[in-house]
């Protein structure tokens, strides 16, 4: 399949927080406290935001994919970091090439901002996304995480 990749404008934020549900579906789960004001404050700082982005992939005019990704961290050992937080192909695209677009449209990106390497993490329960960035050339490391509430 042919997915055209862009980036979101503000007048994308309801085909994206509608896709981001998605990654609420098993076996994800709904974060403590998310609301639609929470993501739609998420979207709009990544749009608006000079080191960040939404990159959609879109079948025709239908948004069938995204990835919000961010050149975040300067790191002692690495050097500049992209983090990927959000990847989710809607259920109807999955297994046609639209996350290997993502993908490789977020390594461009943080090529062109001189990241030296593309971090994100991934719920154990994930499986099927497991196999697919293995399957992609990722490593797997490990990843902790706290809620400040």
């Amino acid at each position: 399949m042919s997915v055209a990749i862009r980036t979101a404008t503000l007048e994308d934020e309801d085909a994206v927080l509608a896709l981001i549900e998605e990654l609420f579906d098993p076996p994800g789960a709904r974060p403590p406290a998310y609301t639609r004001e929470v993501g739609s404050r998420g979207f709009r700082h990544a749009v608006e935001h000079p080191d960040a982005d939404v990159l959609l992939a879109l079948d025709g005019e239908r948004v069938v994919g995204l990835a919000s990704v961010y050149a975040d961290i300067l790191s002692i050992r690495y050097g500049p970091r992209c983090w990927l937080q959000d990847l989710v192909v809607t259920s109807s695209h999955r297994s046609l090439g639209v996350g290997k677009a993502l993908l490789d449209a977020t390594t461009a990106w943080a090529r062109e901002r001189g990241c030296t390497h593309l971090d994100l993490s991934s719920g154990d329960g994930r499986k099927d996304a497991h196999r697919f960035y293995l399957r992609e050339g990722m490593v797997r490391s490990s990843c902790f995480q706290r809620w400040i509430e």
